[in-house]
């Protein structure tokens, strides 16, 4: 069978490859897709995997955006016009669900973020099978209504950091990575970040990395990055990570790193509680007590190995669906729910 991964940021890249080195496995020929933005060929580089790029990110208007976006959607309309996959499977790429959707190609979504409103609504009802952690509620996936739903016993993250091996990287410690929010994402229009300035409180504590979303700009008292850096490997060798998404934060908690989470007006972060319930450490808390939080828990690293072990990869549900072959004309309406 022959699967299509279209992955429109860096987390996507990582599950992109995680699911094709699956699937390979058992015989599956698999086409990676890729756009460019900051993370995403870059990450793939050191993945060493080959991807084909196809339009880029412009999120400079919702003009841009959206033109984009047409455009990618008509270079894939292009480039499966003779021969299009049996599958198609994303993190919620809406440019190949609508194209996977208009050519009949059944899909799966995986997806994790229920306040990403405007990526719900351009992937979820276009979607066969929906995978999610059985940390997000039922009810805000079944609004836009998939055809199947299967929850699972885990977070996205575990299909990459579970068997991850870092490498050593030289930085002086104690190592504070602070997370720029994703100031250019739709969920994200209009709200304040407060990153940079924490990052300066910081840096009284250690080093302090500052990872730019966009602009890579020397500041004051702190470091920001010329090049790409392998964030899961800077994760595990960190002192501390410090974020207001969540992404990262799963990724550092999972491989023992204590997290800090900025609670903001983004919402809820279901999957960030559901780690903290299972024992990982990350802490979610309001911008005045991350100082504190810094204080307790710098260089406090905790074996989660026990744990990580205990989670479901979401991998292997996208590898049974898979291998059931199925069919947009045959697809199960029904909801799993264990």
């Amino acid at each position: 069978m022959q699967v299509w991964y279209d992955a429109c940021t860096g987390k996507h890249v990582r599950y992109a490859v995680a699911v094709a080195r699956r699937l390979r496995k058992t015989g599956h020929k698999v086409i990676l897709t890729t756009r460019v933005h900051p993370d995403t060929t870059s990450l793939a580089n050191v993945l060493g995997e080959e991807f084909v790029v196809v339009g880029k990110y412009n999120p400079t208007s919702t003009y841009t955006r959206l033109l984009e976006s047409t455009r990618r959607q008509l270079l894939f309309c292009k480039m499966f016009e003779k021969t299009s996959p049996d599958m198609a499977v994303s993190h919620q790429s809406p440019e190949m669900c609508r194209v996977a959707f208009g050519l009949g190609i059944p899909v799966i979504n995986t997806a994790d973020s229920p306040h990403a409103t405007a990526a719900n609504k351009l992937t979820i009802a276009l979607s066969n099978v929906l995978i999610i952690s059985k940390a997000l509620p039922l009810r805000f996936y079944r609004t836009y209504g998939p055809q199947r739903i299967i929850q699972y016993e885990g977070v996205d993250e575990v299909a990459w950091v579970r068997d991850a091996k870092p490498t050593k990287l030289k930085y002086e410690g104690p190592l504070i990575i602070v997370r720029q929010l994703e100031t250019h994402a739709a969920y994200a229009a209009g709200k304040d970040d407060m990153t940079e300035t924490l990052a300066q409180k910081l840096s009284k504590f250690g080093h302090v990395l500052f990872l730019s979303r966009y602009e890579r700009v020397q500041r004051k008292n702190i470091t920001v990055t010329k090049e790409f850096i392998d964030s899961v490997n800077l994760a595990a060798q960190a002192d501390l990570v410090i974020t207001v998404g969540g992404t990262l934060a799963r990724e550092a908690a999972l491989q023992g790193t204590p997290s800090i989470v900025i609670s903001s007006s983004l919402g809820r972060l279901y999957v960030n509680d559901y780690i903290t319930k299972k024992g990982f450490p990350l802490f979610t808390v309001p911008p005045s007590r991350v100082l504190s939080y810094t204080k307790k828990y710098l260089g406090k690293k905790f074996d989660v190995k026990d744990r990580i072990s205990e989670l479901e990869n979401p991998v292997d549900l996208i590898e049974n669906i898979v291998k059931e072959g199925i069919r947009q004309n045959g697809v199960s309406h029904t909801t799993d729910q264990n």
